[in-house]
């Protein structure tokens, strides 16, 4: 199986959607933060390996406590897997932290700032040219 097939597309988004709901509702561990999405997986084409990336809402010590708990609990989650996709082998599950969310944010904010000292400095300058005149 290619690796953009669209097979390995729809194993993607499969498993993405089931460890998603295995992560928001069948795991109990208290370090795995209620805010945590599975933002994109990629399973290898010979299904033996998945790369999963998680995205966390809260501050680094949350994040770093997520992926300590998802990894302690990656037994239970490939267990899980494997019960409800029927596929050939189950993959081994990586979990990555996904930074992308938060660098988002961090750009929009700046990109604000950057529009609101664009807009006071175009006020000043008309002020000025009303003085002047």
């Amino acid at each position: 199986m290619r690796k953009n097939s669209v097979k390995n597309t729809r194993i993607n988004g499969e498993v993405q959607r089931v460890l998603a709901e295995i992560i928001r509702g069948e795991i109990k561990d208290p370090r795995i933060a209620p805010m945590t999405s599975v933002v994109a997986v990629e399973v290898a084409p010979d299904l033996k390996t998945c790369k999963a990336w998680i995205s966390v809402l809260g501050d680094e010590k949350a994040q770093a406590d997520t992926l300590a708990g998802l990894k302690s609990a990656e037994g239970y989650i490939r267990n899980q897997l494997a019960r409800t996709i029927n596929l050939r082998n189950t993959p081994q599950i990586t979990f990555i932290m996904d930074q992308s969310i938060a660098y988002g944010v961090n750009m929009s904010k700046l990109i604000d700032e950057v529009n609101k000292d664009m807009r006071a400095s175009e006020e000043n300058a008309s002020d000025e040219e009303e003085n002047l005149s």
